[in-house]
């Protein structure tokens, strides 16, 4: 199966709101160890991750909010929503994944140098 018909078929198993759907199309596809038991919590990030799904982040953003993950809430409402659009496919050689974190010599715009004491 390819990433796009992947993600078409995640974000339409997403749309029912059904962990338990979620999980059983994850372990299908090879995404998801059965002994994990946090996918509500999964669900709900992949939902307000998802640039298809925009009509279910606030709903998303609201469930975090509500159990705990207050962190996650407050980075997905203030990310800008040019930045929730995933890089094409292609834009990435075969096989490479999009880096977890920003490169150490890449500069953010609110990154700020140390203060050095003098």
């Amino acid at each position: 199966m390819s990433y796009p018909e992947f993600r078409n078929q995640l974000d339409s198993v997403l749309r029912s709101k059904n962990p338990e759907a979620v999980r059983q199309f994850l372990i299908e596809q090879g995404q998801w160890d059965k002994g994990r038991a946090d996918v509500e919590h999964a669900m709900w990030m992949m939902i307000a991750g998802s640039p298809s799904l925009q009509s279910l982040h606030a709903e998303a953003q609201d469930w975090l909010m509500q159990h705990g993950y207050q962190a996650e809430a407050e980075m997905l409402r203030e990310r800008p929503k040019a930045s929730r659009k995933p890089a094409s496919p292609q834009s990435r050689p075969k096989g490479q994944t999009r880096p977890n974190k920003p490169r150490a010599n890449s500069q953010h715009p609110n990154h700020r140098a140390p203060q050095r004491d003098n």
